[in-house]
């Protein structure tokens, strides 16, 4: 598959194709640029931060 191919499939459906093809470099790593570009993405490296950002979100 090229990019022109990966550009082409919705989020939904390039997720599927990198379950499927898990050593298909080039389709995760753009997949990975869709889902960093999300609005509000929220980026947590321990434990704590998780935790925290949880009870947040869920007492919002």
């Amino acid at each position: 598959m090229t990019d022109l191919n990966y550009k082409q499939l919705t989020e939904a459906q390039l997720r599927d194709y990198v379950k499927r093809h898990p050593q298909d470099e080039e389709a995760f790593q753009y997949y990975l640029t869709i889902v960093r570009a999300r609005p509000n993405r929220v980026v947590v490296s321990t434990g704590e931060q998780l935790e925290a950002e949880l009870k947040k979100r869920l007492s919002s």
